[in-house]
């Protein structure tokens, strides 16, 4: 092993063992008592790389298969050097990289260049059967809602839309909009639950075929329509009582906050009501992870509360309502890690081997962020008129009621005949 992997491990690696094979044998780190992990680098200059820049190599050498983990998993790795503290461990080359790294962010931020389309076809346009591996019944790529706790993947993203639509108190006759409608599954909650007609919109075209596809199995094309389309170029003529967007926003980025929520005014009902779902981390990051920026979610931001809330007062609009959801994503992120590594062999027969790595790297990466950096699920809720909903959050739970008893007669879409 290279001397600076051997004094940045030392240097890392307090709690938990950490054991380590590569140019110079095996050595062992850590005084035990936690997590026991056992890595494997395959050439020396895997290790300089990964000590030269570890918040992007470390992912790359994953994904090529130049660093192998022969005990327990990626994630369990990830974990047990959150569990011990990194910034001991810094050293000259990793601090340049970070410079140049907050440099360029701050570049992009200075000169926006719009690439949305682009941005969501990178991720969302992908394979659908390779989703179709590890998702729930319904499709639903969003934090689940794990209440009451123990229940299955299944029935927390229904619980999740339940406790959405509960919150929109949307009623018979009245229009929404979803900013960013995924493979449909929320609108089509929504228009059949609450008799509401719903328009749909996104950026992927994969997501925008079948998405018409489910609702026509559904017979609902004459309540629930898709488009292609992004958010800022909704006409301000048209006005919706609900908006919802879930899991959405990550993509919008700093820079369009402010028109983000200008957007919303102008296409909000002056009774309106929208419910904001996001990712949310406890403070704003200076520069995205790297290896996420360039394989997952390019141009992608998860924002603090912090940053978000002054846009929605500055675009004339009231918070009525915020709910923090801590953990929920951590145990959604697991069960699809658990469900993909099920289906591994499936997912390499659709593309390869080293793609199934990046999509694990990148699952257990983010679960770690939730159970590790305090990231978390924020729920806002948006009016124009205070009195567009109730003075307690009891409406909430009797909503969740009626629509759990309206979920006993819905027909699951897998048993509707094509």
């Amino acid at each position: 092993m290279t001397s600076s992997l051997h004094a940045l491990f030392s240097k890392i690696i307090k709690v938990g063992r950490l054991t380590v094979r590569g140019s110079g044998g095996e050595t062992h780190y850590g005084g035990g008592g936690g997590r026991s992990v056992t890595l494997r680098f395959t050439d020396e200059a895997a290790e300089r790389a990964l000590v030269r820049d570890p918040q992007l190599k470390l992912g790359e050498l994953y994904m090529d298969g130049r660093m192998l983990v022969e005990e327990g998993d990626i994630y369990e790795f990830l974990a047990l050097v959150k569990d011990n503290t990194l910034i001991e461990g810094l050293n000259l080359s990793m601090i340049v990289h970070a410079v140049a790294r907050l440099v360029a962010s701050q570049f992009r931020n200075r000169v926006p260049i719009n690439h949305n389309r682009r941005n969501v076809a990178h991720h969302y346009d992908l394979d659908e059967r390779l989703f179709g591996l590890f998702l729930d019944e319904d499709w639903q790529y969003s934090c689940a809602y794990f209440n009451p706790p123990g229940i299955s993947l299944d029935e927390a993203q229904i619980a999740k839309k339940r406790h959405i639509v509960a919150k929109l108190l949307a009623e018979p006759g009245q229009r929404a909009l979803e900013i960013g409608s995924g493979w449909g599954g929320m609108a089509m909650y929504l228009a059949e639950s609450s008799s509401v007609d719903v328009t749909g919109i996104t950026l992927s075209t994969e997501q925008l075929k079948i998405s018409r596809e489910r609702a026509a199995r559904r017979g609902l094309a004459h309540s629930v329509r898709f488009e292609l389309q992004d958010y800022y170029n909704l006409p301000t003529a048209r006005k919706y009582d609900r908006i919802v967007s879930v899991g959405m926003f990550e993509h919008v980025g700093r820079l369009n906050y402010r028109r983000f929520f200008n957007k919303v005014n102008d296409v909000l009902a002056e009774d309106g009501v929208m419910v904001l779902h996001s990712i949310g981390q406890p403070y704003p990051a200076f520069y995205n992870n790297p290896w996420m920026e360039k394989y997952i979610f390019p141009g992608g931001y998860i924002p603090s509360i912090a940053e978000v809330v002054p846009f929605i007062e500055k675009a004339g609009l009231l918070v009525s309502d915020i709910e923090i959801l801590p953990m929920h994503y951590a145990y959604t992120l697991r069960h699809w890690r658990q469900r993909f590594m099920a289906n591994r062999d499936k997912a390499a027969a659709i593309y390869d081997e080293r793609f199934v790595r990046m999509w694990e790297f990148y699952l257990a990466g983010s679960e770690m962020a939730f159970t590790h950096e305090a990231f978390h699920i924020f729920q806002i809720q948006i009016v124009k008129k205070r009195t567009a909903v109730p003075d307690n959050r009891n409406y909430i739970y009797e909503r969740e009621a009626e629509l759990k008893a309206f979920e006993q007669s819905r027909i699951p879409l897998d048993r509707i005949a094509v």
